[in-house]
């Protein structure tokens, strides 16, 4: 696939992420079969996906609003607690608000 085509929400995975997408759909969405490769229990492949879901539908939902997604990016991959995102995008709201 040209790197043109790749989605937006694509642009924004680890390779990491990438990764466990293709083992994902190589062991046909079998979350216990992907347990077994990573070796781990079924709540723990459960949570990484879940994860992985929410890091999409960041993409998709703040696709206009760049520091957001980035906000809550870091959120999810547990570089700054949730507290803090939610303080930070506030403020950003409130400075977006108050410039119109």
């Amino acid at each position: 696939m040209a790197i043109e085509v790749v989605p937006e929400w694509m642009t924004n995975l680890d390779d990491e992420d990438v990764s466990f997408i293709k083992n994902f759909i190589m062991a046909s969405g079998s979350l216990k079969e992907i347990a077994k490769q990573y070796n781990v229990t079924y709540p723990t492949v459960r949570l990484r996906l879940d994860k992985l879901i929410q890091k999409i539908q960041i993409s998709e939902n703040t696709a206009n609003e760049p520091y957001i997604a980035l906000i809550k990016r870091l959120a999810v991959n547990e570089k700054i607690d949730f507290e803090t995102a939610k303080i930070l995008i506030n403020e950003y709201k409130k400075i977006r608000q108050e410039a119109k």
